[in-house]
């Protein structure tokens, strides 16, 4: 169990309570057949495709994490890489499939099993919060079509206060946004990384939600694979 009592629990929100990857493949098989990418790549299904840009699209979040990478560099690349990788130009890639994938995936509401379920029971013993590394239009797009606000009394998104997790000014923010204490406070999510280590290292405990049994590092004390879990940890 966690060293202290808890009285604010954060949550990251892609990969965490939004299913990213299940939102996205979701989006990229529509477009894959609206855009005719069939005859692109000679490939009748997405598969390929879907499993090269998420590839792509992971490496370059951690780049952008890090401040190594902006937002006009990530969007760029992430499809551009998976037609290079695929033998395709990317002078071939139509910039309306972007728009129009950021106007289709925000909006797709599949979410980790137990999402609403445990949010709302953890509402009524603790104050919630949200932090996240997302873009500002994307996430407020996420939260309402998901029907996400109700739960969280606070929301950071990074890009609106220009520090990303893991960088521990922004869970500095957060804190004090939140108006509690670290030791008072725990975050809850999937990348080792930004969400548990960032955690950490700014003082505040942390929970590794790890839904796909990965292996879990020895300096990680906490990790829960369902978010079930937490009505029973917390």
């Amino acid at each position: 169990m966690l060293q202290t009592e808890k009285k604010d629990i954060f949550f990251d929100l892609d990969h965490t309570i939004w299913d990213f990857d299940r939102n996205a493949e979701e989006t990229l098989h529509e477009l894959y057949r609206a855009f005719k990418f069939d005859k692109l790549f000679n490939h009748h299904t997405a598969d390929l495709f879907i499993e090269t840009y998420t590839r792509n699209n992971q490496r370059l979040w951690a780049l952008y994490h890090h401040g190594k990478i902006d937002k006009a560099e990530l969007r760029r690349a992430r499809f551009a890489d998976t037609f290079e990788e695929l033998g395709v130009d990317p002078i071939h890639f139509p910039k309306s499939f972007e728009d129009k994938y950021l106007l289709i995936c925000p909006r797709k509401t599949n979410l980790f099993p137990y999402a609403h379920e445990t949010l709302a029971y953890l509402q009524g013993k603790y104050n919630l919060h949200l932090i996240s590394n997302g873009f500002k239009e994307a996430c407020t797009t996420k939260l309402a079509e998901s029907n996400l606000n109700q739960y969280f009394q606070t929301v950071v998104i990074s890009e609106i206060i220009g520090i990303n997790k893991p960088d521990p000014k922004i869970y500095n923010f957060a804190v004090g946004q939140a108006n509690t204490r670290y030791e008072d406070a725990v975050m809850i999510g999937d990348n080792l990384d930004a969400d548990v280590r960032g955690a950490q290292n700014a003082g505040m405990e942390a929970i590794f939600f790890n839904p796909f049994d990965a292996e879990v590092p020895s300096d990680i004390k906490y990790s829960i694979q369902s978010l079930r879990e937490l009505q029973d940890f917390l």
